[in-house]
């Protein structure tokens, strides 16, 4: 469905309401073939496109404050700067990049927004035409000139650029109908000029029709006249009007005359930089607010057009005040074409955002910043400096409960009115006394392992005479730990990051913001004691997490501590930023022909019943075949049915029931709830089997009497954790004796199982010499490498590195 005939800007701004009266004709039933506009088989088409009534998202005046809110635009101005459109050599479109943005342009009009396109291209399109056309009409007049079919070198003349945008508009046109046609949508051209703003009949005619083609679901595409606009005149803004002097003015007239909630302004650029981009200290702004024009240098303009960065930066806030939000994007980068215009929409960190608000207190990047300026501080003091500060955090979360206690029962009540939260998960956001005696009483234990962490030496060797190496433990660096309704997670988190001289920037569900933000207060008042106070931060701003994980270059190291789907979302968002954690915790307990029924009955209770929204939860026990109809196998499913536990059967067990529980959708199921599943094993090598196939490789328990089957079971098995007649529950970093835990990670590489101190360590390697070089120990050399292992002992006071 497309127009076969494009809407000239002087017959539509001579007969404004020509589009109104054609659609009259075509609701006679009238032969329309008489429309200057449109043809029949347009009309056909178009009587069956849907009018959408998604209704504004809100009244137009003021632009969206934070970018979460764009979600909201109902009227958006995709302008297409120069470089975008065309390929390097100027010659023709880039093609490929082109059909990626009309795709996301009409994903976007069939959710029911209203998209306008401003483009570029006429001019690199006939440029490329008319190249074509004197090449093959020289080469004719050379052939018939000298008979023979061997053309000299030809030189093409300079191409006027009015000239080939007459040239280019028409074929520009189709191939943008060309294009929108495979998605069923319909588009009309408009050219204009800047006169046509500056007559106010002129531009009341442009407005209605542009009204009407939105109403009719069609995508304006608009650009300047080329043909016939005069070059632009310097300093010819009138009073509180931009003036069109390029498709970026253009844009923002239009956007702001059409009241649209959205300017995406896309270029070659990633955004608005604080110095011209490739210089060493240039950072990308990701938000920029009226009134700090004065913090950025502007750099050289586009490899193509007439605009430069500087052109639209006045073109963005001319249109923010009059009430347009603009985002400026890279549209030519092959990773992002594909899906820039729909990320910006959804909110997602893209380009620089033109915002009227400014937050009160720091940006992400900024608390960032200053987390790992004070924890490079904090990796620099004693370890009984840090010891102190964890000490103090302990004293402060049993001395202020009352505090923690009335913040906590806030969150609760909020989530218990919404109703949003399951049962386990409310469980998992309160706190009361004993958890906070708990968490005082682990942070201790965190406090005395924090006197050899940071500096202690691994390895030791002499390279060569008065060569010495060594392999010290050093932080990592800025880790970034997100987690979800469980407040307790933040001392304890904190703890472990100050033992380990690791800045800190934590992101919690909003559920548990009051909580959050006194045991944050908390935590930054112990850290003042040594002036590192900003070595941890809270992310309170309406940050989203996928945007947390693409700070590649602040952070480095991603450790969450949630859902499932949390974790596998951050693996997926996270770009360069290695993600500590576990995506699933799908635990098996196996009772073997050879167990004692005391023990597996004990062992399944405390596994499944004690806590079953935890991670080391039971989620599938498997039996040996010939426990199956003997007194321990109904003991132990009494025992799960009077705890209330959903019993899913597995295919092989199903198979030996008359009437079976429900057959299990999946064998790879974390149920965290008191569900699980049971399957039928022949042996202990299928049991393993099983679980290396079904499992995530968490926690995986056997319960038997013979100790060669356990052993086999504990060598064979690759998990994180392997019990031998024990709870799955003691996977965990206090049980451990680590005073807590990050996380528990299911990875195979680093740290494994529950993560503490340890893991949040990394090493890096110390040579000592005395005017060394490569050299010296070549052939023509002088000196010899040794290589001797020498004894490990403490670097000594005054010595001690840092990262």
């Amino acid at each position: 469905m497309y127009l076969q005939r494009m809407f000239s800007c002087s017959q539509l701004l001579a007969r404004p309401n020509a589009l109104q009266t054609f659609r009259r004709a075509a609701s006679q039933g009238k032969n329309p073939s008489s429309s200057p506009f449109l043809t029949l088989r347009a009309v056909r088409q178009w009587s069956n496109v849907p009018f959408f009534t998604v209704p504004l998202a809100r009244a137009h005046g003021k632009s969206f404050a934070h970018r979460s809110d764009l979600r909201q635009a109902k009227r958006i101005v995709v302008k297409l700067g120069s470089a975008v459109v065309t390929r390097g050599d100027e010659c023709g479109l880039a093609l490929g990049r082109l059909a990626s943005i009309v795709e996301q342009v009409a994903v976007l009009q069939n959710q029911g927004r209203e998209m306008m396109i401003v483009t570029s291209g006429a001019v690199a399109f006939g440029k490329q035409r008319l190249r074509h056309e004197i090449l093959l009409s020289q080469s004719v007049r050379q052939a018939l000139h000298s008979g023979q079919n061997q053309l000299k070198d030809m030189s093409l003349p300079v191409l006027e650029a009015r000239a080939c945008a007459a040239a280019g508009q028409s074929g520009l046109m189709a191939l943008y109908e060309a294009m929108f046609t495979q998605y069923s949508t319909c588009t009309a051209q408009i050219l204009v000029t800047n006169l046509d703003f500056h007559d106010d009949q002129k531009r009341r005619n442009l407005n209605s029709t542009l009204h009407e083609l939105l109403r009719m679901n069609i995508v304006p595409i608009i650009n300047t006249n080329d043909a016939v606009v005069p070059p632009p005149e310097p300093n010819s803004d009138l009073q509180g009007v931009i003036s069109i002097k390029d498709n970026d003015s253009l844009a923002a007239r239009l956007a702001v005359e059409m009241r649209a909630d959205l300017l995406i302004a896309l270029s070659d650029v990633e955004g608005l930089y604080d110095s011209p981009p490739g210089s060493d200290d240039a950072k990308l702004l990701d938000t920029f607010y009226p009134g700090d024009q004065h913090s950025i240098t502007y750099g050289t303009k586009s490899r193509v057009g007439i605009g430069g960065m500087e052109a639209k930066v006045k073109a963005a806030l001319w249109a923010l005040q009059g009430g347009t939000s603009v985002v400026i994007a890279n549209g030519t980068h092959p990773k992002v074409t594909g899906h820039v215009i729909t990320d910006i929409v959804e909110g997602k960190k893209v380009g620089t955002f033109f915002s009227e608000v400014k937050p009160a207190g720091p940006t992400v990047e900024q608390q960032t910043e200053m987390a790992r300026s004070a924890g490079r501080t904090l990796a620099s003091l004693e370890p009984e400096q840090r010891s102190d500060i964890i000490c103090a955090l302990a004293d402060l979360l049993t001395e202020r409960k009352d505090e923690i206690l009335s913040a906590n029962k806030k969150d609760m009540e909020h989530a218990a009115s919404i109703g949003r939260l399951s049962p386990a998960l409310l469980k998992r956001l309160s706190l009361s006394s004993s958890k906070l005696n708990s968490l005082s009483i682990g942070l201790r234990q965190i406090a005395v392992s924090s006197q050899d962490s940071v500096g202690r030496v691994l390895r030791r060797t002499r390279v060569a005479n008065n060569l010495e190496l060594e392999q010290i433990t050093v932080p990592i660096g800025v880790l970034l730990v997100i987690f979800e309704s469980r407040p307790d997670c933040l001392p304890q988190v904190s703890a472990l990051a100050i033992a380990s001289g690791n800045a800190l920037l934590l992101k919690g569900g909003k559920e548990a913001a009051n909580t959050n933000r006194i045991l944050h207060e908390l935590a930054q008042e112990a850290l003042s004691i040594h002036g590192v106070k900003d070595a941890i931060q809270l992310v309170s701003t309406r940050e989203e997490v996928e945007d947390l994980c693409r700070l590649e270059k602040m952070i480095d190291l991603i450790i969450p501590r949630g859902s499932s789907q949390l974790v596998r979302d951050i693996q997926r968002s996270a770009k360069g930023i290695p993600v500590l954690g576990h995506s699933e915790g799908i635990c098996h307990v196996y009772v073997d022909h050879e167990a004692s029924v005391d023990k597996a009955i004990k062992i399944i209770r405390d596994s499944k019943c004690d806590y079953p929204a935890a991670c080391n939860a039971m989620e599938t026990l498997l039996v040996h075949r010939d426990l199956l109809r003997t007194p321990v196998f109904d003991q132990i499913i009494d025992m799960l049915r009077t705890e209330h536990v959903k019993i899913h059967a597995g295919p092989k067990f199903a198979s030996y029931l008359t009437f079976s529980p429900s057959e299990v959708k999946s064998l790879r199921t974390e149920y965290g709830d008191l569900e699980c599943c049971i399957e039928v094993v022949d042996s202990m090598q299928e049991a393993v089997d099983h679980i290396h196939k079904y499992g995530s490789s968490h926690t995986d328990v056997i319960v038997t009497e013979n100790e060669d089957t356990a052993e086999q079971f504990l060598q064979q098995l690759d998990s994180a954790c392997v019990f031998w007649n024990a709870s799955s529950r003691f996977a965990d970093g206090y049980r451990f004796g680590l005073g807590a835990e990050v996380g528990i990670s299911t990875a195979r590489i680093h740290a494994r199982g529950p993560v503490g101190l340890e893991g949040l360590l990394t090493t890096k390697w110390v040579l000592r010499g005395e005017g060394h070089t490569a050299a010296d120990f070549s052939e023509q050399g002088s000196m010899t490498y040794l290589h001797e292992n020498l004894p490990v002992a403490q670097i000594l006071p005054g010595r001690r590195t840092t990262s």
